[in-house]
C-alpha cells in the first residue's frame, strides 16, 4: 500500500472512494459544499438520525457529480475531543469499507485534523497505522482466497500543502504496522507450523535482513548447562525440543532493556489437562514471543536509539510419559525449587528461568509481556491487559504510550 500526500479538496480527489472525517454536532463549510455537490444526501441522512458523526458512524454515497465513484462519512466524535486512536479507528473503518468493496484507490481527510497535545506527524502516522493494520488478512492455509484487491494507494489530503516531514511520518506508521502485521502471522500460524523450531527459525530469519539484531538459540543441551529446569520441565512432554531465543538490537551502546516473552507455542496444560472446548485456541499463547520480536524488528526497522535484549522461552506443553506431573519440584536457573501443584500453571515457570537469565544481563530496565493466566481476562475483560512492576516510573510511561496507542 502506497501513501502519499497531497494538498487538495473534496471536489478534486481522485480515486474510487473519498473517506471523509464527519464531525458530531456541526458541519464545516467545506462538508456543506461537499453535501450539496452530493444533492444535500447528507445533511437528509442527519435529518433522518442516521448518522450523527459519532465514533462509528459511516455513512456510503455514490458519488455521480465528483471525480471519486463513491464517498464514505466516518464519524470522529467531537473535533474537542479527537484523540490518535480515535482518528487511527476512523481511518481503519475507511480502509476496511474500501477493501470490501474491491476500491483500490482511496482519498481521504482524516489526517488533516488537529488532535490535542499532538503533531500533525503524530497525526499521519495514527492514520498510516490505521490503514495498514485494519486490512490485514492471514489466508495461508485457505483454499478460496478472497479474491477482491487489496488498497494499493492512499491519498491524505490537506487544505494547506503538507510538510515535507509528513512524509516521515506515514512511513514510519507503515513500519509500525509491519512488525504488528508479522506479529499476527506468528500467532495465527497453527502450532503444527510454529514449533519452538519455527520461532527460532522467524526469530533468525528476520535478523538476517537486519545488521543491528543478532539471535542466539539455547537448545537442550545448553538449558542444562544454564540449569534452566523450569523450562526443560515443560517442555519434557513433547517430542519438540524447547529452547531459549535471544534476539538483540543494539542502537546504542550501555544497558539493555530486557524484554521477555512467554512462548508457548501450544498449551494443552499438560497433565493438567485443560477441556477441549477452546483448546484450539492455546496455540496463541506464543503471543508474548511473538510481540517481543516484532518490537525489536520495529526498533530495528526505525533505527531506534535503543538496546533491547528480547528474551522468549519457547516450548510446547504437552501430556505424555515423559511430562511433569503435579508433585514434582523442579530446581530453577536461580537455585530456587518450585513445587508444581497444576501443570496448566507452566508459564510462571518457564518466565521464571528465562526473567533470572534476563536479570544475569544487567539491564535497565525488564520488561515481561505473557498471556499469564486467563483470571487476567475475568477480572479486566479484553479492553485492558493487567500490569504489575517494582518501578512506577516505567508503570506510568507504559501506561502513558498504551493510552495514545489504544492498546490500554
Amino acid at each position: 500500500m502506497k501513501i502519499r500526500l497531497v494538498r487538495g479538496s473534496y471536489e478534486t480527489a481522485r480515486g474510487d472512494m473519498l473517506a471523509v472525517a464527519l464531525p458530531e454536532k456541526r458541519l464545516p463549510a467545506p462538508l456543506k459544499k461537499l453535501d450539496r455537490r452530493l444533492g444535500n444526501l447528507l445533511s437528509a441522512a442527519i435529518r433522518r438520525k442516521e448518522i450523527a458523526g459519532k465514533p462509528g458512524d459511516m455513512l456510503y454515497l455514490s458519488a455521480p457529480d465528483l471525480p471519486v465513484k463513491h464517498v464514505l462519512f466516518v464519524g470522529i466524535g467531537k473535533p474537542e475531543d479527537l484523540t490518535l486512536d480515535r482518528g487511527r479507528q476512523a481511518a481503519g473503518r475507511a480502509a476496511r469499507a474500501a477493501q470490501d468493496r474491491g476500491l483500490a484507490r482511496v482519498s481521504t481527510d482524516i489526517a488533516d485534523r488537529a488532535v490535542k497535545e499532538t503533531s500533525p506527524a503524530e497525526i499521519v502516522q495514527a492514520v498510516a497505522e490505521g490503514f495498514h493494520l485494519s486490512t490485514y488478512r492471514f489466508e495461508k492455509y485457505k483454499s478460496k482466497k478472497n479474491g477482491k484487491p487489496p488498497i494499493g494507494q492512499v491519498t491524505l489530503l490537506f487544505s494547506k500543502t503538507p510538510p515535507r516531514g509528513l512524509a516521515g511520518a506515514a512511513e514510519r506508521g507503515r513500519t509500525i504496522a509491519r512488525a504488528v502485521l508479522w506479529a499476527r502471522d506468528l500467532i495465527s500460524h497453527p502450532s503444527s507450523d510454529m514449533t519452538p523450531r519455527d520461532m527460532a527459525g522467524e526469530a533468525r530469519s528476520m535478523a538476517r535482513r537486519r545488521g543491528k539484531v543478532a539471535v542466539r538459540v539455547f537448545g537442550r543441551d545448553a538449558l542444562r548447562r544454564l540449569k534452566m529446569g523450569g523450562i526443560l520441565a515443560v517442555g519434557r512432554g513433547s517430542d519438540e525440543p524447547p529452547c531459549l531465543i535471544v534476539a538483540e538490537y543494539r542502537g546504542r551502546k550501555g544497558r539493555p532493556v530486557a524484554l521477555v516473552g512467554k512462548t508457548v507455542t501450544f498449551d494443552t496444560g499438560g497433565i493438567s489437562i485443560k477441556p477441549s472446548a477452546g483448546m484450539d485456541q492455546m496455540k496463541d499463547d506464543m503471543s508474548g514471543g511473538a510481540a517481543v520480536l516484532a518490537t525489536i524488528q520495529a526498533a530495528a526497522d526505525l533505527g531506534l536509539p535503543v538496546h533491547l535484549i528480547g528474551v522468549l522461552p519457547a516450548v510446547e506443553n504437552m501430556p505424555s510419559g515423559k511430562a511433569y506431573k503435579p508433585g514434582d519440584v523442579l530446581k530453577s536457573m536461580s537455585g530456587r525449587t518450585i513445587e508444581v501443584l497444576n501443570t496448566d500453571a507452566e508459564g510462571r515457570l518457564i518466565l521464571a528461568d528465562a526473567l533470572h537469565y534476563a536479570a544475569t544481563l544487567k539491564p535497565e530496565l525488564i520488561v515481561d509481556v505473557a498471556t499469564l493466566t486467563g483470571a487476567c481476562s475475568v477480572a479486566v475483560g479484553n479492553r485492558a491487559i493487567a500490569m504489575m512492576g517494582t518501578s512506577r516510573e516505567a508503570m506510568d510511561a507504559l501506561k502513558e504510550a498504551g493510552e495514545r496507542t489504544g492498546e490500554r
